[in-house]
């Protein structure tokens, strides 16, 4: 990001309902200035019904490209011209590139989990995997992992049990591999596992106080994953560290996504390490 914008400034955003707890901004805008690139990175509030309008004037615009969160991800799929195979399977896409007027969609939520796990060194093959939460982001981790030959079991509210066995169809149909999908009741039966998966927004500010496994539950669990990024450390994250286990929060994950989407549009090696510290420093002023 240069000094100034100018008619050469390429212009990324992130489109969502809402957008003003987002920390992508000065994740990207951090990076670009960074690499003495002539980019800059903009938040836009997008109402459902305007989401239409909305990709049709970046398009106008020419925007390079832009981010995609809730309640987009699915929406906006009908609008872009072209999906990555990744995308296309998952049917989510939280990263858009524009090509001279060709917006191609991308899921980098999928690959940013993956690279985050991975950077712990966890290799998914053969290992039993607890996933909790059957909403897109579930969905998301369970192909990934299910590609990388992960062994799934899926757990989800009563109520919400049909969403848990369409995903556990989905991964079936795509990997011919089984994978249970049960009530969170079952928890105390299906733990301890190699890696347990935090793919609900339980423990999220302002409900930070608020835990989805019992700490009980937690000890023999080696690894725990928390999405949740705000807070930096869940209750999740803190309970498992006593408990002993090696933990991944949620800000490692929005920081290899941020990474991945910034290297589609700018074509060069983003700063992790520097979009890390800025995501990590936004969020800590939050919680002060």
């Amino acid at each position: 990001m240069t000094d100034s914008i100018t008619g050469r400034t390429k212009i990324c955003a992130l489109i969502g309902d809402p957008v003003e707890h987002s920390v992508s901004p000065a994740m990207h805008n951090a990076a670009f200035q960074k690499l003495g690139l002539d980019y800059f990175y903009v938040p836009f509030r997008v109402a459902p019904e305007q989401l239409k309008q909305a990709v049709a004037g970046f398009r106008a615009l020419n925007l390079r490209g832009f981010n995609v969160t809730i309640p987009h991800k699915v929406a906006v799929i009908p609008l872009l011209d072209k999906l990555d195979p990744l995308a296309q399977k998952i049917g989510a896409v939280n990263t858009v590139v524009n090509d001279n007027g060709k917006l191609t969609g991308f899921n980098t939520d999928t690959e940013g989990f993956l690279r985050a796990l991975v950077e712990k060194g966890f290799k998914p093959k053969n290992k039993k995997v607890v996933v909790l939460g059957a909403g897109g982001a579930s969905r998301a981790i369970c192909y990934i992992l299910a590609q990388q030959g992960a062994l799934l079991t899926i757990l989800n509210r009563r109520q919400e049990l049909d969403w848990a066995l369409d995903i556990a169809r989905f991964i079936t149909k795509n990997f011919k591999q089984k994978v249970a999908a049960l009530e969170l009741s079952h928890l105390a039966d299906i733990l301890p596992a190699d890696l347990l998966i935090n793919a609900t927004s339980v423990g999220m500010s302002p409900n930070a106080k608020a835990c989805p496994v019992p700490t009980r539950l937690l000890k023999g669990v080696p690894l725990v994953f928390d999405i949740v990024y705000n807070p930096i450390k869940t209750k999740l994250i803190k309970d498992a560290a006593v408990a002993g286990a090696m933990t991944i929060g949620g800000v490692d994950m929005l920081a290899w996504q941020g990474a991945l989407a910034f290297e589609k549009w700018t074509g060069q090696k983003a700063p992790l390490d520097l979009m890390r510290r800025t995501a990590v420093k936004i969020l800590e002023r939050h919680e002060d």
